[in-house]
């Protein structure tokens, strides 16, 4: 990953502006909340970012 991510609103933040994520995708994923970007950012193995997503596809991870 280069040494400034490349930032994206995921896909699965809403469209009116709220409860959105931002993500950097390389060898490791970087995932951050867009409102609170001062925060900090975790950072998440690609496999394991590519397994999660997977999961929340499928409807796993459903209350």
């Amino acid at each position: 990953m280069s040494s400034t991510p490349t930032w994206h609103t995921s896909s699965y933040s809403n469209d009116s502006g709220g409860h959105c994520v931002e993500v950097a995708e390389g060898s490791t994923t970087l995932v951050r909340d867009t409102g609170n970007r001062e925060c900090g950012h975790l950072a998440v193995e690609a496999g394991a970012w590519a397994a999660f997503l997977r999961a929340v596809k499928a409807g796993e991870l459903d209350g």
